[in-house]
Protein backbone atom coordinates (compact mmCIF):
# COMPACT_ATOMS: atom_id res chain seq x y z
CA UNK A 1 0.00 0.00 0.00
CA UNK A 2 1.79 3.58 -0.94
CA UNK A 3 1.78 6.61 1.44
CA UNK A 4 -1.11 9.34 1.45
CA UNK A 5 -0.38 12.04 -1.02
CA UNK A 6 1.02 15.33 0.45
CA UNK A 7 4.02 14.17 2.20
CA UNK A 8 7.14 16.54 1.73
CA UNK A 9 10.28 16.44 2.70
CA UNK A 10 12.21 19.91 3.15
CA UNK A 11 16.29 19.46 3.28
CA UNK A 12 18.80 22.20 4.65
CA UNK A 13 22.20 21.98 5.45
CA UNK A 14 22.18 23.50 8.43
CA UNK A 15 20.90 23.23 12.00
CA UNK A 16 17.58 25.08 11.11
CA UNK A 17 17.18 27.15 14.08
CA UNK A 18 18.62 30.81 12.50
CA UNK A 19 17.11 30.09 9.72
CA UNK A 20 14.15 31.80 9.30
CA UNK A 21 13.25 31.02 5.52
CA UNK A 22 13.16 27.40 5.69
CA UNK A 23 11.35 27.95 9.51
CA UNK A 24 8.18 29.79 7.67
CA UNK A 25 8.48 28.17 4.85
CA UNK A 26 7.86 24.25 6.78
CA UNK A 27 5.27 25.96 8.99
CA UNK A 28 3.29 27.34 6.34
CA UNK A 29 3.30 24.40 3.99
CA UNK A 30 1.93 22.11 7.57
CA UNK A 31 -1.33 24.47 8.10
CA UNK A 32 -1.68 24.60 4.26
CA UNK A 33 -2.57 20.60 4.54
CA UNK A 34 0.77 18.58 3.81
CA UNK A 35 2.56 16.24 5.95
CA UNK A 36 6.02 17.81 6.55
CA UNK A 37 9.40 16.84 8.01
CA UNK A 38 12.08 19.38 7.56
CA UNK A 39 15.61 17.75 7.88
CA UNK A 40 18.23 19.88 8.85
CA UNK A 41 22.32 18.66 10.29
CA UNK A 42 23.97 18.89 13.51
CA UNK A 43 27.43 17.97 14.29
CA UNK A 44 26.43 16.61 17.29
CA UNK A 45 26.29 12.56 17.45
CA UNK A 46 22.45 12.43 18.37
CA UNK A 47 19.17 12.88 16.11
CA UNK A 48 17.66 15.89 17.86
CA UNK A 49 13.76 16.53 16.92
CA UNK A 50 11.17 19.26 17.54
CA UNK A 51 7.58 20.73 15.95
CA UNK A 52 7.40 23.70 13.99
CA UNK A 53 4.08 25.15 13.50
CA UNK A 54 2.80 21.50 13.04
CA UNK A 55 6.07 20.30 10.90
CA UNK A 56 8.72 17.74 11.98
CA UNK A 57 11.58 18.74 12.65
CA UNK A 58 14.52 16.56 12.61
CA UNK A 59 18.58 16.83 12.48
CA UNK A 60 20.47 14.34 11.41
CA UNK A 61 23.93 13.70 12.90
CA UNK A 62 26.59 14.36 9.72
CA UNK A 63 29.96 13.01 9.72
CA UNK A 64 33.58 15.65 8.53
CA UNK A 65 35.52 13.30 7.20
CA UNK A 66 35.37 14.01 4.30
CA UNK A 67 35.85 17.89 4.72
CA UNK A 68 39.77 16.54 4.27
CA UNK A 69 40.14 15.25 0.24
CA UNK A 70 41.63 12.26 -0.62
CA UNK A 71 45.46 13.37 -0.97
CA UNK A 72 45.01 15.40 2.24
CA UNK A 73 45.00 11.70 4.27
CA UNK A 74 47.96 10.06 2.35
CA UNK A 75 51.38 10.65 3.19
CA UNK A 76 53.45 13.51 1.30
CA UNK A 77 56.26 10.96 0.35
CA UNK A 78 57.41 12.75 -2.29
CA UNK A 79 56.64 16.06 -1.28
CA UNK A 80 57.90 16.23 1.94
CA UNK A 81 59.42 12.89 3.11
CA UNK A 82 60.25 14.01 6.71
CA UNK A 83 56.61 15.08 7.36
CA UNK A 84 54.99 13.14 9.49
CA UNK A 85 51.36 10.87 8.12
CA UNK A 86 47.96 12.37 8.47
CA UNK A 87 46.88 10.96 11.88
CA UNK A 88 47.96 11.07 15.52
CA UNK A 89 51.25 10.03 14.66
CA UNK A 90 52.76 13.80 14.71
CA UNK A 91 50.99 14.69 18.37
CA UNK A 92 52.10 11.44 19.83
CA UNK A 93 55.91 11.46 19.09
CA UNK A 94 55.23 15.68 20.39
CA UNK A 95 54.06 13.89 23.90
CA UNK A 96 56.83 11.11 23.67
CA UNK A 97 59.60 14.17 23.89
CA UNK A 98 57.35 16.16 26.70
CA UNK A 99 57.33 12.92 28.74
CA UNK A 100 61.08 12.01 27.77
CA UNK A 101 61.87 15.51 29.14
CA UNK A 102 59.69 15.01 31.97
CA UNK A 103 61.66 11.61 32.78
CA UNK A 104 65.18 13.05 32.37
CA UNK A 105 64.07 15.64 34.80
CA UNK A 106 63.18 13.52 37.52
CA UNK A 107 66.39 11.60 37.40
CA UNK A 108 68.22 14.50 37.42
CA UNK A 109 66.40 15.66 40.51
CA UNK A 110 66.85 12.50 42.32
CA UNK A 111 70.74 11.96 41.15
CA UNK A 112 71.67 14.97 42.62
CA UNK A 113 70.00 14.10 45.92
CA UNK A 114 72.02 10.84 45.21
CA UNK A 115 75.30 12.99 44.37
CA UNK A 116 74.71 15.30 47.76
CA UNK A 117 74.72 12.35 49.78
CA UNK A 118 77.34 10.17 48.25
CA UNK A 119 79.75 12.13 46.61
CA UNK A 120 80.72 12.83 43.36
CA UNK A 121 82.51 10.85 42.57
CA UNK A 122 80.24 7.81 43.67
CA UNK A 123 77.71 8.82 40.88
CA UNK A 124 80.34 9.64 37.94
CA UNK A 125 78.62 6.69 36.11
CA UNK A 126 75.00 8.01 36.56
CA UNK A 127 76.04 11.35 35.95
CA UNK A 128 77.57 10.32 32.49
CA UNK A 129 74.79 8.07 31.72
CA UNK A 130 72.46 11.10 32.25
CA UNK A 131 74.27 13.38 30.22
CA UNK A 132 73.93 11.07 27.62
CA UNK A 133 70.74 10.03 27.90
CA UNK A 134 69.69 13.89 27.85
CA UNK A 135 71.51 14.65 24.61
CA UNK A 136 69.82 11.61 23.29
CA UNK A 137 66.69 13.40 24.07
CA UNK A 138 67.78 16.56 22.49
CA UNK A 139 68.43 15.16 19.44
CA UNK A 140 65.01 13.70 19.35
CA UNK A 141 63.40 16.63 19.93
CA UNK A 142 65.23 18.31 17.15
CA UNK A 143 64.54 15.52 15.15
CA UNK A 144 60.91 15.51 15.95
CA UNK A 145 60.52 20.09 15.63
CA UNK A 146 62.17 19.19 11.85
CA UNK A 147 59.57 16.86 11.22
CA UNK A 148 56.41 18.73 12.59
CA UNK A 149 57.74 21.94 10.67
CA UNK A 150 57.42 19.92 7.80
CA UNK A 151 53.93 18.27 8.51
CA UNK A 152 52.80 21.81 9.03
CA UNK A 153 53.97 22.92 5.88
CA UNK A 154 52.71 20.45 4.06
CA UNK A 155 49.11 20.74 5.62
CA UNK A 156 49.20 24.45 4.91
CA UNK A 157 50.45 23.55 1.14
CA UNK A 158 47.66 21.17 0.96
CA UNK A 159 45.69 23.96 2.03
CA UNK A 160 46.28 26.21 -0.04
CA UNK A 161 46.53 24.01 -3.17
CA UNK A 162 48.93 26.21 -4.80
CA UNK A 163 51.72 24.05 -5.83
CA UNK A 164 52.20 22.86 -9.55
CA UNK A 165 51.32 19.48 -8.53
CA UNK A 166 47.89 20.67 -6.78
CA UNK A 167 47.18 22.72 -9.91
CA UNK A 168 48.24 19.93 -12.17
CA UNK A 169 45.70 17.85 -10.07
CA UNK A 170 42.72 20.42 -10.70
CA UNK A 171 42.98 20.65 -14.66
CA UNK A 172 43.06 16.79 -14.57
CA UNK A 173 40.31 16.07 -12.61
CA UNK A 174 37.89 18.98 -14.45
CA UNK A 175 39.31 17.25 -17.81
CA UNK A 176 38.52 14.10 -16.90
CA UNK A 177 35.05 14.38 -14.89
CA UNK A 178 33.37 17.53 -16.25
CA UNK A 179 30.66 18.46 -13.87
CA UNK A 180 31.26 14.81 -12.04
CA UNK A 181 34.62 16.14 -10.83
CA UNK A 182 33.06 17.70 -7.73
CA UNK A 183 33.64 14.25 -6.32
CA UNK A 184 37.29 14.80 -6.24
CA UNK A 185 37.26 18.30 -5.69
CA UNK A 186 35.14 18.64 -2.42
CA UNK A 187 33.97 14.86 -1.06
CA UNK A 188 32.44 16.53 1.79
CA UNK A 189 28.98 16.98 -0.27
CA UNK A 190 28.67 13.54 -0.04
CA UNK A 191 28.56 13.53 4.18
CA UNK A 192 25.21 15.29 3.19
CA UNK A 193 24.13 12.18 1.19
CA UNK A 194 25.11 9.09 3.69
CA UNK A 195 23.12 11.07 6.83
CA UNK A 196 20.26 12.49 4.78
CA UNK A 197 20.00 9.78 2.06
CA UNK A 198 18.87 6.69 3.93
CA UNK A 199 16.57 9.18 5.97
CA UNK A 200 14.50 10.50 3.23
CA UNK A 201 14.29 6.73 1.68
CA UNK A 202 12.26 5.51 5.17
CA UNK A 203 10.06 8.91 4.88
CA UNK A 204 8.87 8.00 0.99
CA UNK A 205 8.04 11.84 0.05
CA UNK A 206 6.04 12.85 -2.41
CA UNK A 207 7.86 16.05 -2.72
CA UNK A 208 11.31 16.75 -1.64
CA UNK A 209 12.11 20.65 -1.11
CA UNK A 210 16.22 21.00 -1.22
CA UNK A 211 17.06 24.67 0.22
CA UNK A 212 20.22 25.98 -1.67
CA UNK A 213 22.78 24.17 -3.56
CA UNK A 214 24.13 21.67 -1.37
CA UNK A 215 21.19 20.30 -0.74
CA UNK A 216 19.66 19.61 -4.60
CA UNK A 217 22.28 16.63 -4.90
CA UNK A 218 20.46 14.64 -1.85
CA UNK A 219 17.47 15.68 -3.20
CA UNK A 220 17.94 14.55 -7.25
CA UNK A 221 19.38 11.08 -5.80
CA UNK A 222 16.72 10.57 -3.45
CA UNK A 223 14.50 11.29 -6.26
CA UNK A 224 16.14 8.93 -8.95
CA UNK A 225 15.69 5.75 -6.11
CA UNK A 226 12.12 6.36 -5.73
CA UNK A 227 11.50 6.40 -9.52
CA UNK A 228 13.53 3.40 -9.72
CA UNK A 229 11.78 1.25 -6.82
CA UNK A 230 8.38 3.09 -8.49
CA UNK A 231 7.48 5.50 -7.05
CA UNK A 232 6.77 9.34 -8.40
CA UNK A 233 9.08 12.25 -6.44
CA UNK A 234 9.29 15.84 -7.59
CA UNK A 235 12.21 17.73 -6.54
CA UNK A 236 11.39 21.61 -6.09
CA UNK A 237 14.94 23.90 -5.86
CA UNK A 238 15.03 26.45 -3.79
CA UNK A 239 18.31 28.83 -4.80
CA UNK A 240 18.89 31.27 -1.84
CA UNK A 241 21.88 32.29 -4.04
CA UNK A 242 23.12 32.92 -7.03
CA UNK A 243 26.50 30.73 -6.82
CA UNK A 244 28.66 31.82 -9.50
CA UNK A 245 28.83 35.37 -7.34
CA UNK A 246 28.91 33.66 -4.44
CA UNK A 247 31.67 34.33 -1.92
CA UNK A 248 33.22 30.83 -0.77
CA UNK A 249 32.17 29.62 2.51
CA UNK A 250 35.89 27.55 2.83
CA UNK A 251 39.25 29.19 1.61
CA UNK A 252 39.76 26.02 -0.17
CA UNK A 253 40.86 26.79 -4.05
CA UNK A 254 38.40 23.83 -5.19
CA UNK A 255 35.53 24.77 -3.23
CA UNK A 256 33.95 27.13 -5.37
CA UNK A 257 34.57 24.99 -8.86
CA UNK A 258 33.38 22.29 -6.94
CA UNK A 259 29.86 23.86 -5.95
CA UNK A 260 29.51 24.86 -8.99
CA UNK A 261 30.14 21.23 -10.75
CA UNK A 262 28.04 19.90 -8.22
CA UNK A 263 24.64 22.50 -8.93
CA UNK A 264 24.90 22.05 -12.67
CA UNK A 265 24.70 18.29 -12.46
CA UNK A 266 22.03 18.14 -10.65
CA UNK A 267 19.84 21.27 -11.47
CA UNK A 268 18.33 19.16 -14.83
CA UNK A 269 16.58 17.34 -12.27
CA UNK A 270 14.59 19.82 -10.60
CA UNK A 271 10.97 19.60 -11.54
CA UNK A 272 10.69 23.45 -10.15
CA UNK A 273 12.95 26.23 -9.19
CA UNK A 274 11.95 28.49 -6.82
CA UNK A 275 14.30 32.02 -5.45
CA UNK A 276 14.08 34.76 -3.35
CA UNK A 277 14.06 37.59 -6.06
CA UNK A 278 13.33 38.65 -9.90
CA UNK A 279 17.22 39.40 -10.54
CA UNK A 280 18.02 35.83 -8.98
CA UNK A 281 15.65 34.20 -11.45
CA UNK A 282 16.62 36.38 -14.60
CA UNK A 283 20.02 34.56 -13.55
CA UNK A 284 19.07 30.89 -12.73
CA UNK A 285 17.23 31.03 -16.44
CA UNK A 286 20.33 32.03 -18.10
CA UNK A 287 22.93 30.09 -16.12
CA UNK A 288 20.71 26.59 -16.43
CA UNK A 289 19.27 26.78 -20.02
CA UNK A 290 15.84 26.82 -17.50
CA UNK A 291 12.60 25.88 -19.90
CA UNK A 292 10.25 27.30 -16.70
CA UNK A 293 11.24 30.73 -14.54
CA UNK A 294 11.81 30.41 -11.04
CA UNK A 295 8.89 31.59 -8.95
CA UNK A 296 9.88 34.25 -7.03
CA UNK A 297 9.14 33.42 -2.87
CA UNK A 298 10.80 36.38 -0.94
CA UNK A 299 12.13 35.73 2.68
CA UNK A 300 9.20 38.46 4.36
CA UNK A 301 8.52 38.22 7.74
CA UNK A 302 5.25 36.47 8.92
CA UNK A 303 2.87 38.56 10.73
CA UNK A 304 0.67 35.77 11.67
CA UNK A 305 2.57 33.64 13.45
CA UNK A 306 2.95 34.39 17.50
CA UNK A 307 5.44 31.40 18.68
CA UNK A 308 2.20 29.76 20.35
CA UNK A 309 1.46 29.61 24.40
CA UNK A 310 4.69 28.64 25.43
CA UNK A 311 6.65 31.27 23.56
CA UNK A 312 8.74 34.56 25.67
CA UNK A 313 7.07 37.87 25.46
CA UNK A 314 9.32 40.24 23.03
CA UNK A 315 12.20 41.69 24.96
CA UNK A 316 12.54 45.43 24.97
CA UNK A 317 15.65 46.39 22.34
CA UNK A 318 16.22 49.91 24.45
CA UNK A 319 16.15 47.82 27.95
CA UNK A 320 18.49 45.27 26.79
CA UNK A 321 20.80 48.36 25.56
CA UNK A 322 20.19 50.28 28.61
CA UNK A 323 19.26 53.35 26.79
CA UNK A 324 16.15 55.76 26.91
CA UNK A 325 13.62 56.56 24.49
CA UNK A 326 15.57 59.50 23.32
CA UNK A 327 18.66 58.41 23.28
CA UNK A 328 19.38 57.83 18.94
CA UNK A 329 19.73 54.24 18.50
CA UNK A 330 20.95 52.56 15.41
CA UNK A 331 20.18 48.55 14.87
CA UNK A 332 21.60 45.64 12.70
CA UNK A 333 19.85 42.57 12.55
CA UNK A 334 21.57 39.50 10.94
CA UNK A 335 24.46 37.07 10.46
CA UNK A 336 27.97 38.81 11.20
CA UNK A 337 29.81 38.40 8.06
CA UNK A 338 32.71 40.76 7.33
CA UNK A 339 31.17 41.15 3.95
CA UNK A 340 28.00 42.45 5.22
CA UNK A 341 29.74 45.54 6.30
CA UNK A 342 28.44 46.00 10.20
CA UNK A 343 32.20 46.58 11.47
CA UNK A 344 31.08 50.17 9.44
CA UNK A 345 28.35 51.33 12.56
CA UNK A 346 31.38 51.02 14.99
CA UNK A 347 33.76 52.85 13.34
CA UNK A 348 31.63 55.86 12.21
CA UNK A 349 30.45 56.21 16.20
CA UNK A 350 33.35 58.30 16.93
CA UNK A 351 31.98 60.80 14.72
CA UNK A 352 28.22 59.92 15.82
CA UNK A 353 28.71 61.32 19.55
CA UNK A 354 25.04 60.32 20.99
CA UNK A 355 24.43 57.81 18.54
CA UNK A 356 24.37 53.94 19.94
CA UNK A 357 24.64 51.18 17.75
CA UNK A 358 22.56 47.49 18.76
CA UNK A 359 24.55 44.45 16.89
CA UNK A 360 21.68 42.03 17.17
CA UNK A 361 23.90 38.69 15.59
CA UNK A 362 22.88 35.41 15.66
CA UNK A 363 26.31 34.17 16.28
CA UNK A 364 27.92 36.48 18.81
CA UNK A 365 30.38 34.48 19.39
CA UNK A 366 32.37 34.80 15.82
CA UNK A 367 35.50 35.97 15.58
CA UNK A 368 34.49 39.25 13.32
CA UNK A 369 31.83 39.76 16.45
CA UNK A 370 34.80 39.65 18.98
CA UNK A 371 36.92 41.69 16.81
CA UNK A 372 34.50 44.80 16.28
CA UNK A 373 33.97 44.46 20.57
CA UNK A 374 37.50 45.06 20.33
CA UNK A 375 37.84 48.00 17.93
CA UNK A 376 35.08 49.53 20.05
CA UNK A 377 37.41 49.05 23.08
CA UNK A 378 39.94 51.36 20.76
CA UNK A 379 37.91 53.92 19.28
CA UNK A 380 36.66 54.56 23.14
CA UNK A 381 32.98 53.82 22.33
CA UNK A 382 32.46 50.52 23.68
CA UNK A 383 30.05 51.85 25.80
CA UNK A 384 27.69 53.10 22.99
CA UNK A 385 27.90 49.09 21.11
CA UNK A 386 25.73 46.58 22.17
CA UNK A 387 26.44 43.41 20.97
CA UNK A 388 22.86 41.49 21.57
CA UNK A 389 21.66 37.62 20.77
CA UNK A 390 19.68 37.52 17.78
CA UNK A 391 15.47 36.70 18.76
CA UNK A 392 13.03 34.11 16.96
CA UNK A 393 12.27 35.65 13.11
CA UNK A 394 8.69 36.06 14.91
CA UNK A 395 9.73 38.68 17.28
CA UNK A 396 12.67 40.59 14.87
CA UNK A 397 10.05 42.99 13.37
CA UNK A 398 8.29 44.22 16.99
CA UNK A 399 12.34 43.64 18.66
CA UNK A 400 13.73 46.56 16.45
CA UNK A 401 10.77 48.91 16.48
CA UNK A 402 12.50 50.48 19.14
CA UNK A 403 15.19 51.73 16.71
CA UNK A 404 15.64 54.62 15.46
CA UNK A 405 17.39 53.74 12.00
CA UNK A 406 17.87 50.01 10.63
CA UNK A 407 20.87 49.50 9.01
CA UNK A 408 22.04 47.52 5.79
CA UNK A 409 25.79 47.88 5.49
CA UNK A 410 26.76 44.91 2.55
CA UNK A 411 29.44 45.12 0.69
CA UNK A 412 29.31 44.93 -3.14
CA UNK A 413 29.18 41.05 -4.07
CA UNK A 414 26.63 39.99 -7.15
CA UNK A 415 24.09 37.94 -4.56
CA UNK A 416 23.94 41.61 -2.61
CA UNK A 417 23.27 43.23 -5.34
CA UNK A 418 20.35 41.47 -6.57
CA UNK A 419 18.05 41.28 -4.07
CA UNK A 420 16.07 42.73 -1.01
CA UNK A 421 17.85 40.78 1.79
CA UNK A 422 15.69 39.61 5.39
CA UNK A 423 16.27 42.71 7.09
CA UNK A 424 14.88 44.82 4.83
CA UNK A 425 11.83 43.75 4.97
CA UNK A 426 12.16 43.34 8.61
CA UNK A 427 12.88 46.69 8.94
CA UNK A 428 10.10 47.82 6.72
CA UNK A 429 7.41 46.67 8.89
CA UNK A 430 8.74 47.43 11.94
CA UNK A 431 8.54 51.20 9.97
CA UNK A 432 12.32 52.25 10.61
CA UNK A 433 13.93 54.74 8.65
CA UNK A 434 17.00 53.09 7.36
CA UNK A 435 20.49 53.38 6.28
CA UNK A 436 21.42 51.22 3.22
CA UNK A 437 24.76 50.96 1.10
CA UNK A 438 24.41 51.52 -2.60
CA UNK A 439 24.20 47.60 -3.41
CA UNK A 440 21.89 47.94 -6.46
CA UNK A 441 18.65 46.25 -5.71
CA UNK A 442 18.08 47.66 -2.52
CA UNK A 443 19.76 50.71 -2.76
CA UNK A 444 16.90 51.51 -5.96
CA UNK A 445 13.97 50.35 -3.85
CA UNK A 446 14.70 52.55 -1.22
CA UNK A 447 15.63 55.94 -3.17
CA UNK A 448 12.16 54.89 -5.20
CA UNK A 449 10.47 55.21 -1.22
CA UNK A 450 11.94 57.63 0.20
CA UNK A 451 11.44 55.26 3.13
CA UNK A 452 16.05 55.82 3.87
CA UNK A 453 19.21 57.14 2.79
CA UNK A 454 21.60 55.11 0.49
CA UNK A 455 25.65 55.56 1.15
CA UNK A 456 28.39 54.40 -0.72
CA UNK A 457 29.54 51.14 0.42
CA UNK A 458 32.74 50.81 3.02
CA UNK A 459 32.95 54.21 3.11
CA UNK A 460 32.52 55.24 6.66
CA UNK A 461 32.51 59.18 5.98
CA UNK A 462 29.91 58.47 3.73
CA UNK A 463 27.65 56.57 6.45
CA UNK A 464 27.77 59.15 9.22
CA UNK A 465 26.44 61.56 6.79
CA UNK A 466 23.22 59.19 5.62
CA UNK A 467 22.65 58.71 9.67
CA UNK A 468 22.76 62.53 10.12
CA UNK A 469 20.58 63.30 7.85
CA UNK A 470 17.88 60.40 9.06
CA UNK A 471 18.41 61.45 12.71
CA UNK A 472 17.38 65.46 11.37
CA UNK A 473 14.21 64.33 9.71
CA UNK A 474 13.43 60.71 10.91
CA UNK A 475 9.22 61.56 10.26
CA UNK A 476 10.19 62.47 6.24
CA UNK A 477 11.37 58.80 6.16
CA UNK A 478 8.64 57.24 8.24
CA UNK A 479 6.04 58.74 5.57
CA UNK A 480 7.31 56.89 2.79
CA UNK A 481 5.75 53.46 4.96
CA UNK A 482 1.88 55.46 4.69
CA UNK A 483 1.74 55.50 1.02
CA UNK A 484 5.05 54.38 -0.81
CA UNK A 485 6.23 50.99 0.75
CA UNK A 486 4.02 47.87 -0.54
CA UNK A 487 3.81 46.19 2.98
CA UNK A 488 0.93 44.12 2.19
CA UNK A 489 2.57 42.40 -0.81
CA UNK A 490 5.96 41.79 1.51
CA UNK A 491 4.23 39.39 4.21
CA UNK A 492 5.28 35.45 4.29
CA UNK A 493 1.24 35.26 3.61
CA UNK A 494 1.47 36.42 0.04
CA UNK A 495 4.58 34.73 -0.31
CA UNK A 496 3.24 31.35 1.03
CA UNK A 497 0.80 31.36 -1.86
CA UNK A 498 3.07 31.27 -4.48
CA UNK A 499 5.05 28.57 -2.25
CA UNK A 500 2.02 26.51 -2.04
CA UNK A 501 1.15 27.04 -5.75
CA UNK A 502 4.38 25.22 -6.65
CA UNK A 503 3.50 22.56 -4.85
CA UNK A 504 -0.11 21.68 -5.98
CA UNK A 505 0.92 22.62 -9.43
CA UNK A 506 3.54 19.55 -8.81
CA UNK A 507 1.54 16.85 -6.73
CA UNK A 508 -1.68 18.32 -5.84
CA UNK A 509 -3.45 19.95 -3.14
CA UNK A 510 -3.11 18.38 0.27
CA UNK A 511 -5.37 15.81 1.38
CA UNK A 512 -7.77 16.26 3.99
CA UNK A 513 -9.25 13.69 6.65
CA UNK A 514 -12.60 12.83 5.45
Amino acid sequence: MGNPPGRIVMLVQNGVVGDSRVQKEAASAAAAGWEVTLLGRTDGKRVREWELGGAAVRLVPTGRAFDRRRHEVRRAWLRSPLAYPPGPLEEYRRRQVSARRADIADARARLAAETRRRGAAATALPRAALAAATAAAGAAALWTRARVRASRRVREARAGAAAPVDRLAFRFWKALLGDRAWRRLDPALWELELAFGPVIDRIEPDLIHANDFQMLGVGARAKSRARAAGRDVKLVWDAHEFLPGMKPWKPHPWWHAAQLAHEREYAPYADAVVTVSEPLADLLVEEHGLTERPAVVMNTPDLDERGGEDDEPVPDLREQCGVEKDTPLMVYSGVPLVQRGIHIMVEALPALPDVHAALVVSKPQWQYVRDMAARAEELGVADRVHILPHVPHHQVVEFVSAADIGVSPNHHHQNHEISLNTKFFDYSHARLPMVVSDVKTIAAEVRRTGQGEVFRAEDTEDFVRAVKQVLAEPERYRAAYRDRVPLDAWTWRRQSEVLAGVYEGLIGRPAVDA
